[in-house]
């Protein structure tokens, strides 16, 4: 090795001249082509996926063309989809894509379904005979080693009945929202659960949307209830199945039970909500958290889901759950720390909870601080929805007069 101590400044300076020289001199090292995807060589298949993923880390589960802050539980799903060859592109355009339930930025869901066309290792004919099963493309196993460990896939359906579509062939939707007891009345908020029951006007219970030109606000609600959840004390959940909901409906219902459980509403404000005569437009009010919410379950007519213990038999093979179990410790620790320091941040109770006496509980912990209640019957009104979906119209129609002038400008 050269001694380049003793050398004066001229002398490394030419060096290093010499050797810059000699690199850009060099010839490239020569990347290798990669071999192209032959689609032609293979079938696709119609599949039903069902997945469970945690939403607090996605703007949402439906994928979206323009960019968003955060990816969408769809779009990350597409993308592991088109990395392993089993979609042409990462789009919901090119593969017969449907979705069971849309779910908001934040929320979470354990049993949603997705039905699509994949890629096959199979002929449509040996597609047909479920011994051939076992020679067909791992799918979930494929999927969730691409995956992030916060969407699972567990379930997958090689053959869904005739016409299956994940949206329009759902029964039914069940939803589950998590709250703690505090000073909440339990009681009060059942009996204003209940009064959801049943089929009913929800214009005031979501978020009027003018570019999806709804008129028909009427929702079949099969059940809603308050119950605690087993083994967490003072752990409730307002338990919700229905046919289908309306964009916000669920955390606004919610929001309305969270002004009964605290005394500022009476019971009768659900009934009175739902009575359009009364309130043809929505009152202003805050909707409940993202974060507790779930939706918990997607039931369809019968059909034959192959489960992961089923693949699992199917492939004679072992899941590795290491990612998942790793990100489940995580947040028990990350919630047990969270214990210990509320035991010493927040040591003085009492002082507390009087101080913090007008909170309007929203489910997100904090609540939202208000000097005097306004009842909601006495609050500012919406617009309503044929005044909205009016205005969305007009200015569609403005926009496309102004493209179409553009393009006759530059003709």
């Amino acid at each position: 090795m050269t001694d380049y101590s003793s050398w004066s400044k001229e002398q490394l300076i030419a060096k290093l001249t010499e050797l810059e020289s000699c690199a850009a001199g060099a010839p490239a090292k020569k990347q290798k082509k990669q071999k192209e995807f032959d689609w032609s060589k293979y079938h696709t298949r119609f599949v039903a996926i069902r997945f469970a993923y945690l939403g607090w880390n996605y703007n949402g589960l439906a994928y979206q063309k323009e960019e968003t802050p955060l990816p969408t539980v769809e779009g990350t799903i597409l993308d592991a989809l088109h990395k392993a060859k089993l979609i042409k592109e990462p789009t919901v355009d090119c593969c017969k894509f449907s979705r069971c339930g849309r779910t908001d930025k934040g929320v979470s869901a354990m049993n949603q379904v997705i039905s699509l066309n994949v890629r096959s290792s199979l002929t449509p004919e040996e597609q047909a005979d479920s011994s051939n099963d076992v020679k067909e493309v791992k799918y979930a196993t494929i999927l969730n080693s691409l995956l992030p460990p916060d969407i699972r896939i567990t379930a997958i359906s090689l053959r869904p009945p005739p016409k299956f579509d994940a949206r329009f062939s759902c029964e039914s939707r069940h939803y589950k929202y998590l709250f703690l007891k505090q000073q909440l009345d339990i009681d009060a908020m059942n009996q204003a659960a209940q009064l959801y029951e049943g089929t009913h006007d929800f214009r005031n219970f979501c978020k009027v949307d003018g570019s999806k030109q709804i008129s028909r606000y009427e929702r079949d609600i099969y059940s809603a209830k308050i119950m605690p959840v087993d083994g967490i004390p003072d752990m409730y959940c307002f338990d919700l199945k229905g046919s289908a909901f309306l964009w916000h409906q669920v955390r606004c219902m919610v929001a309305v039970l969270f002004l009964v459980g605290q005394g500022l509403e009476p019971v009768s404000i659900v009934s009175d909500l739902m009575d359009v005569d009364k309130f043809p437009t929505k009152p202003q009010f805050e909707m409940a958290n993202d974060a507790p919410l779930v939706l918990y379950d997607c039931t369809f007519p019968e059909m034959e889901w192959l489960s992961l213990s089923d693949m699992q038999a199917l492939y004679q093979s072992k899941w590795s759950w290491t990612s998942f179990q790793g990100l489940v410790y995580d947040h028990q620790i990350k919630a047990q720390m969270a214990q210990i320091m509320d035991q010493i941040v927040l040591s003085d109770k009492a002082a507390i909870q009087t101080h913090n006496k007008q909170m309007m509980n929203t489910g997100d912990g904090a609540g939202r601080a208000f000097a005097s209640y306004i009842p909601i019957v006495d609050r500012e009104r919406g617009e309503h929805f044929e005044v909205a979906n009016a205005k969305w119209l007009e200015r569609k129609s403005r926009k496309k007069e102004e493209e179409e002038e553009e393009q006759v400008d530059t003709v």
